[in-house]
């Protein structure tokens, strides 16, 4: 299942990252005239709204899957010694926050990615 989850990721990236080319090298037809604004415009919206969508999915279930061990490990180390409670707590919430901070880098650059207007929208 694991192998499954890796490789399914790693078509993924490498879709995201091939788009990107792929729909700048597009060649108009012979006597047709390039729209150069519009349409670049247009494409680089598509490609940008695209590879941001793909990239923070990415990022929120990296995250979650995360926080999910991270808190059952940290239930178990609880179960199995309750003496130590306060100091697997605040591990775990020391890692929460490091974890999150990584969705929220990925958000960032995101949001960046859309909004940079290289072609002045």
């Amino acid at each position: 299942m694991r192998t499954k989850v890796v490789v399914a990721l790693l078509a993924v990236t490498a879709l995201v990252v091939l788009a990107a080319p792929m729909a700048w090298a597009a060649e108009p037809a012979a006597g047709q005239a390039v729209v150069a604004s519009g349409e670049a415009k247009l494409n680089y919206f598509r490609v940008a709204a695209f590879s941001c969508a793909i990239g923070i999915a990415i990022a929120a279930f990296g995250g979650a899957l995360g926080m999910g061990r991270g808190l059952g490990s940290a239930l178990e180390g609880i179960a199995r010694n309750p003496g130590a409670t306060g100091r697997i707590q605040v591990a775990m919430i020391i890692g929460f926050a490091l974890i999150e901070s990584l969705v929220i880098y990925t958000l960032v650059v995101v949001l960046i990615i859309i909004f940079a207007n290289p072609f002045g929208i």
